[in-house]
């Protein structure tokens, strides 16, 4: 089946990171958080989440579809972690155009946009993977440095606000936060994310040189 979206990486300019950290933010992403997320499998009972331009009715969804963007699924996720990304990408699109409520197709996929600073394609595969898996933390965390990465702090800080109730023994969660709420001006909350990413991760370089500049 051909690719939902062909004309996403010739048609769109990438979007310039402008804020000091971005880079910080985007090794957060692709370090923390792995392409193969098994935890992430759809939920079939939220479709009404999934992106509108692909959320056609369940029942069109037919096992065989579901088996085989499983297949592609795996087949991305290891070109992926090989770095053939571009390729990752294709398969990836064809498990999507299968079986749109493949969270972990859709997560991954977003990874791959959000490396090639794509971010608006990003939020919105980050969004579908999550309305699909609501309280994981990772589709919250990825859309949050899309966010960060736009510009969008206030939106950030709320999605890192539920990741961390999501997951609150996720040191990434809070080291992001602590970035967000920096950005926003909230010393008191910047330091409590990054005393608690320190707490549980006490090598975390990032969130401890956070922690030193607002005063925690």
């Amino acid at each position: 089946m051909a690719s939902p979206c062909p004309e996403r990486g010739l048609t769109r300019r990438r979007l310039i990171w402008r804020q000091p950290f971005a880079l910080a933010l985007m090794g957060i992403t692709l370090c923390g958080c792995s392409f193969d997320l098994g935890s992430l499998m759809p939920e079939k009972d939220k479709p009404q989440e999934a992106p509108k331009a692909a959320a056609p009715a369940e029942s069109a969804v037919s096992p065989g579809n579901v088996a085989e963007a499983q297949a592609h699924t795996a087949k991305a996720q290891s070109l992926a972690k090989s770095g053939e990304t571009a390729a990752a990408l294709d398969e990836f699109n064809r498990a999507v155009g299968l079986d749109p409520y493949n969270a972990q197709a859709l997560y991954g996929r977003a990874l791959i946009y959000q490396a090639n600073h794509q971010h608006d394609f990003a939020i919105a595969d980050f969004s579908a993977a999550s309305g699909l898996n609501p309280q994981k933390a990772e589709p919250l965390l990825g859309r949050a440095t899309s966010y960060l990465a736009l510009g969008k702090i206030k939106e950030a800080a709320a999605d890192l606000d539920e990741a961390s109730e999501a997951d609150p023994h996720n040191a990434q969660v809070w080291t992001t936060r602590g970035q967000a709420y920096e950005r926003l001006g909230d010393k008191a909350k910047a330091a409590a994310s990054y005393t608690r990413a320190v707490a549980l991760r006490p090598r975390d370089d990032t969130a401890r040189s956070g922690l030193a500049r607002v005063g925690g």
